[in-house]
């Protein structure tokens, strides 16, 4: 086991999660954190896929409607666990072309401050699991826990 001689940063006062967007020795990330990590209830979220509450695709062929239907989904599984974005730690991307992940990130935007990116990969994929998919995406919270 490898041991740093660097002092670990509290998390903020009030926080249960603290987040490193540049490591020391680690270039910056662009739109995430390259460490996040917190103290609570672990909450892992499948990924997901742009269908809505029927099971009907949204945005055949649209990566930005696709994408928001996404941070829909993920939003209500996180609230069924009692989470929010401002708990998520981790965030899996898959996408079916590398093109697609502005709009990933511009929906996003829409629901994660800018100060509390989480950790964060992006994977372009051959394909997924129904061809019409553009992109998918996976969640990892950790939801403080009430004393």
């Amino acid at each position: 086991m490898t041991t740093s001689s660097h002092p670990v940063p509290a998390a903020p006062e009030g926080g249960h999660l603290t987040r490193v967007a540049a490591p020391e020795g680690v270039s910056p990330g662009t739109g995430y954190s390259h460490v996040v990590w917190g103290t609570g209830r672990f909450v892992a979220v499948s990924g997901q896929c742009s269908f809505d509450e029927k099971g009907e695709l949204v945005g055949e062929g649209d990566a930005a409607a696709q994408a928001r239907q996404v941070f829909e989904n993920l939003r209500r599984c996180l609230a069924a666990a009692g989470a929010g974005f401002e708990d998520v730690v981790k965030l899996t991307y898959f996408v079916t072309d590398v093109a697609h992940l502005p709009a990933v990130r511009a929906a996003r935007d829409e629901v994660i401050a800018p100060d509390r990116l989480p950790a964060s990969s992006a994977v372009q994929v051959a394909a997924l699991f129904r061809p019409e998919l553009l992109l998918e995406v996976e969640a990892f919270a950790i939801v403080p826990v009430s004393g």
